[in-house]
This record gives C-alpha cells, sequence and structure tokens, in this order.
C-alpha cells in the first residue's frame, strides 16, 4: 500500500519555514507518511493558542493520520501537547532536525518511538546540519547562517525554544551560496534568530560583516545578498563598510528596536538606547543614502506610559522607518515581564492601532517618493517583483519570476508600488 505523504503547516517565522522544508527532504527520505506535522511558534501566548487551533482543526480534517507536533511551542510547552488527545508525537526543535527521528516514524521501523522526544536545548553546541539548497521560491533563497541566542530579554521566550546562539561556518555558508548562485538564484538572504550574534562561537570570533564581505567576494556571479533582521547595537565596522561599498547588499534593513524609550528598553534588557538607534540609522543613511528600514516595535509593555508611548511612536519618523512589525504586548508565561505590572488590555491596542497608522503614514511618504525614479526589480511572480529596498512593485507587463528587470515606477496604490 502506497502511503500519501506527510501534510506539513508552518506557524511563526521564516526559519521556521526553512525548517519545514527540511524536514520535508527528511520525512520523504524516511518514507514517513500519512501523518500531519506542525511546526509550531512560541513568540507569544497568543501563537501557542494558534498552534492548538490549528492541531485541532488539523486532527477534524485528518482523523486518521498521525499528528505529529515540534517547533518551539513544542520545545518549551511539550507538556501542553502532550496533553492534548489530538496529539500523537511531540518532538524538540533539535530532534526534528535529525534524521534518525524521522526514521524512527516510519512505518517500517520497528523499535519503540517515544511518544515525547523533547530533550535539553540549552545543551546543544552543534550547528545546523539541515542547510538545503533553494529553500523560497523561485527568485529568493534563503539561507540559515545562525540558530539561538544568548540574550535574555525578559519579553521574550525564543532562548528556551531555540537554545544558545551558535553559527554555521563561513566556508559551509559560502559553499551553499555558490550551490544558490549556480542553481540560478539571483537573491540570497541570511537568515538567523540573533543574526549579527554570528561567528562569536567560532575560531578567531568573526563578525557579520566579515560574513557578508566574504560572501560578496567570493561568490561574485550572485547579484543580490540581502540580510534578515538586526540588532543595530551590534552591526560591526565591517558590516558598516559593506553598506557603504558594496552594491549588491540590499539597501533595506530590518531592525529589532523594540521600542523607543530608554526606562522601558532597560526594562526590556535591551542593550541600545533611544539615541543608538537614531544614531545607527543616520549614519546607516549617510553611507548607503537610499538605505530603508524595517522594525519590531512592541506596544504596551508592562508598565508603559502614554509619554513612553509617545517616544516610540516619534522614533518611527526619527529613524525613518518604513515598514513596522507592530506587537501588542501580550504577557509570555515564564518571562519576567509576565511579572510586572501590566498595561489595561485595551489601551495596549489602542496604542498598537496609532503606531500602524504612523508606519502607514511612512510607508506613504516612501512610496510617493519613488514615483518617476528607476528600480531594479527582481520579479516574484510575473507581475510582482520587489525593488533593491524591498518594496513590492505591480508590473504591467509580464516577466519571467525570478528575473531582474529595470523598471521606470509610474504611480503608487496604498501599499505597494505600479510599473
Amino acid at each position: 500500500m502506497t502511503l500519501a505523504p506527510p501534510k506539513f503547516s508552518t506557524l511563526g517565522c521564516r526559519l521556521n519555514a526553512y525548517e519545514t522544508q527540511a524536514m520535508q527532504d527528511l520525512a520523504a527520505k524516511a518514507g514517513v507518511g500519512d501523518a500531519v506535522v506542525i511546526n509550531t511558534c512560541a513568540v507569544t501566548a497568543q501563537a501557542v493558542r494558534k498552534a492548538r487551533q490549528e492541531i485541532r482543526r488539523l486532527r477534524r480534517e485528518n482523523p486518521d493520520a498521525r499528528l505529529i507536533v515540534t517547533g518551539c511551542a513544542a520545545q518549551t510547552e511539550p507538556e501542553t501537547f502532550a496533553a492534548m488527545g489530538e496529539v500523537d508525537h511531540v518532538i524538540g526543535n533539535t530532534e526534528k532536525m535529525q534524521a534518525d527521528t524521522w526514521a524512527r516514524l516510519a512505518p517500517d521501523f520497528t523499535g519503540e518511538t517515544e511518544r515525547v522526544q523533547v530533550d535539553d536545548i540549552m545543551s546543544v553546541r552543534e550547528t545546523a546540519g539541515h542547510l538545503i539548497d533553494g529553500f523560497g521560491t523561485r527568485s529568493r533563497a534563503y539561507v540559515q547562517v545562525q540558530n539561538g541566542c544568548d540574550h535574555r530579554c525578559t519579553f521574550c521566550i525564543i532562548p528556551y525554544g531555540r537554545g544558545n546562539s551558535r553559527s554555521v561556518p563561513a566556508g559551509v555558508v559560502v559553499d551553499q551560496i555558490k550551490r544558490l548562485a549556480g542553481h540560478g538564484y539571483n537573491e540570497v538572504v541570511l537568515t538567523g534568530v540573533d543574526l549579527t550574534s554570528w561567528g562569536a562561537d567560532l575560531p578567531g570570533q568573526p563578525r557579520l560583516g566579515d560574513l557578508v564581505m566574504r560572501i560578496l567576494k567570493l561568490v561574485p556571479d550572485l547579484p543580490r545578498l540581502r540580510i534578515s533582521s538586526i540588532d543595530s547595537i551590534e552591526a560591526d565596522e565591517s558590516l558598516m563598510q559593506a553598506i557603504a561599498s558594496e552594491q549588491r547588499l540590499m539597501p533595506h534593513l530590518h531592525l529589532s528596536l523594540q521600542h523607543g524609550d530608554d526606562l522601558i528598553l532597560k526594562r526590556m534588557k535591551r542593550r541600545h538606547l533611544r539615541d543608538d538607534a537614531i544614531r545607527f540609522c543616520e549614519e546607516a543613511r549617510r553611507l548607503r543614502p537610499d538605505m530603508t528600514f524595517g522594525a519590531d516595535i512592541i506596544a504596551g509593555f508592562p508598565t508603559e506610559t502614554e509619554a513612553m508611548f509617545d517616544n516610540s511612536l516619534r522614533l518611527v519618523e526619527e529613524c525613518g522607518l518604513t515598514w513596522l512589525h507592530v506587537f501588542p504586548f501580550s504577557p509570555r508565561q515564564g518571562t519576567p515581564a509576565a511579572r510586572m505590572p501590566q498595561v489595561d488590555g485595551a489601551r495596549v491596542k489602542d496604542r498598537a492601532a496609532r503606531l500602524r497608522a504612523e508606519g502607514a503614514r511612512q510607508l506613504a511618504q516612501h512610496l510617493t517618493a519613488q514615483v518617476g525614479r528607476r528600480h531594479r526589480v527582481l520579479m516574484e511572480n510575473p507581475h510582482m517583483g520587489r525593488t533593491e529596498q524591498f518594496t513590492e512593485v505591480d508590473v504591467a507587463a509580464a516577466q519571467d519570476e525570478g528575473a531582474i528587470v529595470e523598471v521606470t515606477i509610474g504611480g503608487r496604490t496604498q501599499d505597494r508600488l505600479t510599473a
């Protein structure tokens, strides 16, 4: 009897999506079938609730399949998912990347398979062994170069889901990107949980900027290199040099800022102050005038007053942030922030809405400023692509997916450009 291939459901971040594809390859090689795998997120309490809802939905739709739960929520709360009658197996973040785990889930495995396989992720020291060629689309590939985090921000549960920081050696990263460029990818994005900590655990302690410069030097046929979310206070001299001198490094940075008030930043145990963030953005724009920024900002962090919130609101304009990821604070059990005096829920929701409105205003300004300009656009489908600054563009004439085309911006809609 031929078993149907497993179905995968991915919640949360781009790294989870990356790892889902790796799991698909591992499951296929092991011969796992008639299963549903949910790769969960734990970044907020709402993310865990969403995971439980997804599990119940998938069980209703797949009553006879084995249901396997993995990801950050499974790592941080294995007992929560083990207690659900819908769940057959709970697998940790380390175990999900191991071929042996999937071999034990194959139908021809004759030994005993533990229902819960979640070990202490803080003891993990090895780097990712699941590098894959071509995660993403035909236009853009994502390469995981780092995992885990050594910092302990008071609102964040992720280190307990991902473990301590560990880096993929530069030579391994370069070799993979060479293969991707050889397969025709025009853009590669470096990803990680705490990307600017890359290299701290490697011999000689290289920095992220060293990796970027090495990739650009050793893979000359890669048209575009992009880096995902960074902690601006940890940006090193080589990274700033790359921003200034390497046109193939895309002029778009997503910053982990979180707040605009110094006292709240200290209560979050962040490593920067608001002036550090403003200074970084000014310097990056001085080095690369076409640089654009996105940022994560939390609204309604415990003890946040209206004046403190106003500092976040003003930071959007002072840093010139074009794309905002706004997170209404919700207490995450197991974090210090959950024990701090909470802001009223209605007020949190209102402040998040005001932040999003300011973000929309900044985006509108950016889009208006692009009208009439020439842009090189990487096509994600025949009629939509992104500029070097990561702005979406609707292109009237059909183009080849994955191609880089030069267009003149003729107008704008509410959230994207037209050409």
